[in-house]
């Protein structure tokens, strides 16, 4: 089972952290280079980032796993993203610096990225489709928000500094119209914003996103330069209080649309 915790909340939003996860089964550990135990691509301390919203009443879904064993953003059957682009793969055996996971002769057979999709993608999947149908049933619409973080530099993927915010909605098609222009106007001083710029939206959002059956995906992908020591992968805590109000404000803003769609 790939959940770590699921808190099911009450006011219609389901925060997802997908990559949150950090550990690695030993089988899979034991023949892995050090980049691979590392685990260094992982949404760092995004739970930790969000921990005000229980508060709040949001659902949030964090998964176990380390998304060097499998991908939970991915499409199950390995479909790129970015048509084209350099991307990393629903299990993928390099990191965002193009290094090795595994050790020589080491790395997983087709066989074993379908049982990992099996065992450890499905899981999460389907706690999360639960709960969105929890969510569903106790009032529409239902707003799923992908939080996701990223070094502000990774040149295999991006050109220069990445911006602080980057919201994806993939190009408007997988929330209301109205939800897109919140997200295009919403107030991210002092840090700096884009809409689907490099990053449009991962699989869950583009898939789990139907705006016209009720549900709503937006993702962000944040800086970790907003709340981390990069050079020491460590937490910041000058810098998260920073931007968690931020976040928050971003959270209530979600959540005052969902209620006035739910009561128009």
């Amino acid at each position: 089972m790939n959940v770590r915790a699921l808190i099911k909340g009450g006011n219609g939003l389901l925060i997802s952290m997908p990559h949150d996860g950090y550990d690695i089964p030993e089988s899979i550990r034991e023949r892995m280079t050090e980049e691979g135990r590392s685990s260094r691509d992982s949404d760092w301390y995004v739970s930790r980032l969000y921990a005000f919203a229980e508060a709040m009443g949001c659902s949030l879904l964090i998964p176990r796993y380390s998304r060097y064993v499998v991908d939970l953003n991915r499409s199950p059957d390995g479909a790129s993203l970015y048509p084209g682009s350099d991307v990393t793969g629903l299990v993928p055996t390099d990191s965002f610096r193009k290094r090795p996971l595994y050790l020589p002769g080491q790395e997983p057979s087709p066989d074993e990225c379908e049982e990992r999709v099996r065992t450890y993608w499905a899981s999460y999947h389907q706690a999360l489709q639960e709960e969105l149908a929890r969510l569903a049933e106790q009032g529409k619409p239902v707003i799923l928000f992908e939080a996701h973080s990223i070094a502000s530099r990774v040149p295999r993927f991006f050109d220069g500094t990445l911006p602080d915010f980057n919201f994806g909605t993939n190009e408007g098609r997988s929330c209301d119209p109205e939800l897109q222009d919140l997200l295009q106007t919403f107030d991210t001083r002092p840090f700096s914003r884009v809409l689907d710029g490099r990053f449009k939206g991962g699989f869950i959002t583009r898939h789990y996103g139907r705006p016209d059956d009720g549900v709503h995906a937006v993702q962000l992908e944040l800086s970790q330069a907003t709340y981390m020591d990069e050079g020491t992968m460590s937490w910041d805590e000058a810098r998260a209080r920073s931007v968690i109000p931020v976040l928050e404000r971003l959270l209530r803003s979600l959540s005052s649309w969902r209620n006035k769609k739910a009561a128009a």
